[in-house]
């Protein structure tokens, strides 16, 4: 096959591919820093031509201009697998913004089996000599929505990094029916991430926990950040990465030479990854890095890869853990936050992983914003409308800036006593209170 003459065949301006969308259709907006551009503004500009359409994609890291262009989500349907800044304003703030909840592993099998997707856009490398254009940072579930779509459009950014990876990392030109020269922007970037002094609190105890040769798991935020610190300035060495997302926070254990993967089961010396969202700095790392592995999250998700894996280690944050041991990561109330992710999936793997732990972190109180007086993070009830994210039986670690608490196997009152412990000192008594309420405290507890 010419390549080149299918390229040229097959390249269209971006107002060309946002003339084929009509009323009702089902788009997909791919993913983080796959989310199109060119096309994105093309659309916009004709919205006003449609009535309504459905859109799904998910952490967003700019808003697009079509939720500009349709501030009241009175024509653009948001479908959000899981949501980043602008997703959560549209969920939160508009009648046209929706989550849909599903573990994040289940995604490519839900693409392929069930869904509908008249038109996909994905924003790819430019193509290479082999005919394929790369996902750069988000290998995700990209290639199964390329599978489920009736057009596969791609919008080329040379910006993006090529990045090496396992598999469904990069798509070939005959599976491609239009393409885009895009306007190359620079690329979407996170902060770092700084943390306070009760994140550190909260990563010293759990590095005390991680072992030479661990396989980690990290979230974002602070408080894995804080981690990544700390296992930087500790004697751990010969650890591994397998995680959902890329952060920051592994390229400076990278470089710091405590990662190498030379423990891991699977992929040995491989940082295997779903998606990536980070730094400029990030993305230069991952550029053609061979150590560094994309895969769907099918793949990276699955709680039996991930047993594989000895001595896994998994890190995430919640909003609240109630008295119970279950864990709310996804709202406050009925106010969405972000979404299941894959908290469940890693929460379940590594407990499963010989040697494995899992850690559910956070701040033991937060400042409410209106009030601006402390509320306990360790609830007896939730919120009405906030989502379970791990349910009780699930939950392994709970650690907090006043210590660690071990869930698993526990009964009632031992789970009530021992995160109570680990709350803020001025909440407890009322915390025990509501405990003796809900009939899951003794007398002989401690006081």
């Amino acid at each position: 096959m010419d390549f080149k003459k299918e390229y040229a065949s097959k390249l269209i301006s971006a107002k060309e591919a946002a003339a084929m969308v009509k009323d009702n259709m089902w788009l997909d907006y791919a993913w983080a820093g796959n989310t199109p551009v060119a096309f994105d503004h093309a659309l916009a500009e004709r919205l006003d031509e449609l009535n309504e359409i459905k859109v799904r994609g998910g952490v967003l890291l700019w808003e697009p201009e079509i939720f500009k262009k349709d501030p009241n989500g009175e024509k653009v349907v948001w479908n959000s697998w899981h949501a980043g800044g602008p997703d959560r304003a549209r969920i939160n703030n508009t009648p046209g913004g929706f989550y849909a909840p599903l573990r994040y592993s289940e995604l490519p099998k839900w693409y392929r089996e069930n869904c509908e997707v008249n038109i996909a856009i994905i924003a790819a490398t430019p193509m290479n000599k082999h005919g394929m254009f790369n996902f750069g940072l988000n290998c995700s579930h990209l290639y199964a929505v390329i599978e489920a779509a009736d057009v596969v459009i791609i919008e080329v950014n040379e910006k993006l990094p090529t990045c090496q990876g396992g598999f469904e990392h990069e798509v070939s030109i005959d599976k491609v029916d239009y393409i885009i020269e895009g306007d190359n922007p620079d690329l979407a970037t996170l902060p770092k991430g700084g943390f306070n002094e009760v994140d550190k609190a909260v990563a010293r105890q759990i590095v005390e926990e991680i072992p030479n040769g661990a396989t980690l798991q990290l979230g974002i935020g602070g408080m894995p950040n804080a981690v990544g610190l700390m296992i930087g300035e500790s004697d751990l060495k010969d650890l591994g990465v397998h995680t959902e997302m890329y952060v920051d926070a592994f390229v400076e254990l990278s470089k710091k030479g405590k990662i190498n993967g030379s423990k891991k089961n699977i992929d040995r010396f491989r940082q295997v990854y779903g998606f990536a969202a980070g730094s400029q700095e990030m993305y230069d790392y991952m550029d053609m890095n061979s150590q560094v592995m994309a895969a769907p999250v099918s793949y990276t998700n699955d709680a039996r890869v991930i047993s594989q894996i000895d001595n896994f280690v998994s890190i995430n944050s919640a909003v609240n853990v109630d008295l119970f041991g279950q864990v709310s990561s996804e709202s406050a109330g009925y106010r969405h936050i972000s979404g299941a992710g894959g908290q469940l999936d890693f929460v379940l793997g590594a407990y499963l992983s010989k040697g494995g732990k899992s850690f559910i972190c956070l701040p033991s109180t937060y400042t409410n914003k209106k009030t601006g007086k402390s509320v306990s993070n360790i609830v007896p009830d939730f919120a009405t409308g906030s989502a379970i994210t791990a349910a009780r039986p699930n939950t392994h670690w709970v650690v907090t800036e006043h210590g660690k608490f071990n869930c698993k196997g526990k009964s009632t009152w031992e789970r009530a006593e021992g995160l109570i412990n680990i709350s803020a000192p001025e909440f407890r008594d009322d915390l025990i209170k509501e405990a003796e309420r809900m009939n899951i405290w003794r007398n002989s507890n401690k006081r």
